[in-house]
């Protein structure tokens, strides 16, 4: 898959779940993709398992028109993002513009604060599953899946289905998507 040309953001804070922000990106990097590691601000910061992450980018300074995809990896940085309408506010421009929003195991935390889930087939760990059905979400005991223009990932153990779901809809043509 040559993924050349396409600019990905990862969300991230103190606490994101290490694999599900390394993995991702290596094998986005790997087809050819621009990953940008995105933060509340540009301060190294120690993943779940005490991996240092260096960000690139500030999440204030992406635009939804300027992004392709974004990914929202898990650990306990979902619930530290959430509570800023600068990261809500991203969410919502890429779910409205139809663009691939990649979500791992907690990351649903983000989307439900966001408030994108309501009717939407949904998965992640099991810690949130209650959050995603009262906020509207269709509970799916899956590995990973596509619903429109999300990807679901349910959490560590099923990130390589997860990338191969997220690698398929960024090879899609914009019209394949159901994109504009």
């Amino acid at each position: 898959m040559n993924l050349s040309g396409k600019t990905i953001a990862t969300l991230v804070a103190g606490g994101v779940e290490d694999l599900e922000y390394f993995v991702p990106l290596m094998r986005l990097q790997e087809a050819g993709a621009t990953v940008l590691t995105a933060g509340l601000d540009l301060k190294p910061l120690k993943g779940k398992n005490g991996l240092v992450i260096s960000p690139d980018t500030t999440i204030k300074s992406l635009q939804a028109d300027t992004l392709d995809a974004l990914i929202i990896p898990g650990g306990w940085a979902p619930d530290k993002l959430r509570r800023y309408s600068i990261v809500t506010d991203l969410v919502q421009g890429m779910d409205a513009a139809n663009k691939p929003i990649g979500i791992i195991c907690h990351g649903g935390l983000v989307a439900i604060s966001a408030g994108i889930v309501k009717g939407q087939r949904a998965t992640g760990s099991l810690g949130i599953k209650d959050d995603l059905v009262n906020a509207g979400a269709i509970w799916v005991d899956e590995p990973a899946f596509r619903d429109g223009n999300l990807v679901w990932g349910r959490v560590v153990a099923d990130i390589p289905a997860f990338c191969r779901e997220f690698v398929k809809i960024l090879s899609l043509s914009r019209k394949d998507t159901g994109t504009v």
